[in-house]
């Protein structure tokens, strides 16, 4: 196991939605040494197999009512995993992680405030890039120092 592993996720063709695919992108434009970036519309069950090989996780999610800019926050395992066929829960996702490979992963949700969700368009609000922008300097600083728990909060 090694280094971090950044999963942004969301539907970047329903406008604020996409501010989980924006964050992967720019990380991983970064090239940050120690840090793999997946992204996706959802997270799914196949997802426990990459984040096994890490020694942490990030998901980066838009946040429909959360504080803004956004918050960071640590996240356990849940107890009862549970999910669909098409998309399962960050926690949902640990649970099976530790059932599956008997691996605690650390593990911490970003989620950046949007605004706009239910049209069909390809672009973040301007409210939700300023959020963004905040966010990214934000998680380059966590995933270059690499001290997690010094930034656990709400912003």
């Amino acid at each position: 196991m090694s280094g971090i592993l950044l999963i942004g996720y969301g539907n970047p063709c329903r406008l604020d939605d996409g501010l989980g695919p924006a964050v992967a992108q720019a990380i991983a434009e970064m090239d940050i040494d120690g840090i793999d970036v997946d992204s996706d519309y959802q997270l799914t069950v196949e997802d426990a197999v990459d984040i096994s090989k890490h020694d942490a996780v990030i998901f980066a999610d838009a946040d429909v009512s959360g504080p803004e800019p956004f918050y960071f926050k640590k996240i356990k395992p849940a107890e009862h995993v549970s999910f669909s066929s098409h998309s399962i829960s960050p926690t949902s996702l640990l649970g099976l992680v530790k059932n599956i490979y008997n691996i605690e992963v650390d593990a911490y949700v970003l989620g950046i405030r949007g605004y706009d969700f239910n049209e069909f368009e390809e672009k973040l609000s301007v409210k939700a890039q300023d959020n963004l922008k905040q966010a990214l300097i934000f998680i380059e600083k966590i995933v270059r120092t690499k001290k997690f728990e010094e930034f656990n909060s709400t912003f």
